[in-house]
């Protein structure tokens, strides 16, 4: 007889069997791609309509809607965004207490809604059309209140939703957001938006730093930069790399032109070959002509020239002389690699 203080078998999560759970994920898929598919032939003369009036618009894109509507809604307004058509997501219920004050006439309202006949969207119909403002809905009832009132409708119903009971806005929201993303995507190959573009709306991104940084952004400066006269002793020369840690050293004259480098591999080899570190002078090891670029140069042109040349640092100069310095680390660390 077991003791209440026995432990009893896990209870199973699901009912479902893992074929089960696999074919109803496999449907939902299915039924979305589907969805998505029957958009096809809507991209008719109400989407071109659409497409031109954003295109022309002089002022800024309000995207709205409420519910499951109004979160496709913000993504749509964000790739609008980052994509050069400026918008922005305007809640419905805010746009209704003051918001509307944000629009004046030039602007478009993009409005979704699968029903077409969401009260809170309802009630910002006069006020739109006293501010003169166009608007684009996306609806699944060409035939609601919503679309008879709107300027372009674009048709996003779908036959069904994912969800086995019919309720949650599943095919529906995604077909909205395919169709969101088709006006966006026309619009950026219409405006002829490119990767410099992008990147500057995307400053923080992977690719605005790869598209953006450059040389002098990331180099080391002034007195960070390792250097020494010819004159001086290995020892003192080694000195100055290890305090700048960037794995070697410049050679410049009294202006500071440039006339070598002493790396951490050239360090090895005179060590190797028994050079006196005390009377030494870093000219006589030194690598004469190195390997330098311009600060204004892109920082992935220094990613590129440290991989052709197989070096791990960069000297920075200006009619060749030194003005900064960096290595493999410092474009990692500002995230260009």
């Amino acid at each position: 007889m077991s003791s209440a203080n026995s432990k009893q078998p896990p209870k199973p999560i699901s009912q479902l069997s893992a074929n089960e759970i696999r074919e109803l994920a496999i449907e939902v898929l299915r039924t979305e791609a589907n969805a998505i598919e029957q958009l096809i032939p809507r991209i008719d003369d109400a989407f071109l309509q659409a497409c031109d009036c954003l295109l022309s618009c002089h002022g800024r894109i309000a995207v709205t809607g409420i519910g499951k509507s109004g979160h496709i809604a913000g993504k749509i307004a964000a790739t609008l965004a980052s994509t050069g058509t400026p918008a922005f997501f305007m809640h419905p219920t805010e746009a209704g207490h003051g918001d509307l004050g944000m629009l004046v006439m030039g602007d478009v309202m993009l409005l979704l809604s699968n029903s077409g006949e969401s009260e809170e969207l309802k009630s910002l119909l006069p006020g739109i059309k006293r501010i003169g403002v166009k608007l684009i809905t996306l609806t699944g009832k060409p035939g609601s209140t919503l679309a008879r009132h709107a300027d372009i409708t674009l048709d996003v119903s779908v036959n069904k939703e994912a969800c086995p009971l019919g309720l949650a806005p599943t095919s529906s929201t995604t077909a909205a957001l395919a169709m969101g993303d088709a006006l966006a995507i026309t619009l950026l190959e219409a405006r002829g938006f490119t990767n410099e573009d992008f990147a500057r709306a995307h400053p923080s991104g992977t690719l605005g730093k790869r598209l953006l940084l450059r040389i002098t952004d990331v180099m080391h400066h002034g007195s960070d930069i390792p250097q020494v006269l010819p004159d001086t002793t290995l020892m003192a020369a080694i000195v100055q790399m290890t305090e700048k840690r960037l794995g070697m050293v410049a050679i410049v004259d009294a202006k500071r032109h440039l006339l070598g480098v002493f790396t951490d591999g050239d360090l090895r080899r005179a060590i190797d070959e028994q050079y006196d570190l005390a009377t030494t002078s870093i000219d006589k090891l030194m690598t004469p002509d190195p390997v330098t670029i311009s600060a204004d140069a892109l920082a992935t042109e220094g990613v590129r020239c440290m991989q052709a040349n197989k070096i791990q640092g960069l000297l920075v100069t200006e009619n060749n002389r030194l003005t900064g310095a960096l290595n493999f680390h410092d474009l990692l660390q500002h995230g260009v690699v």
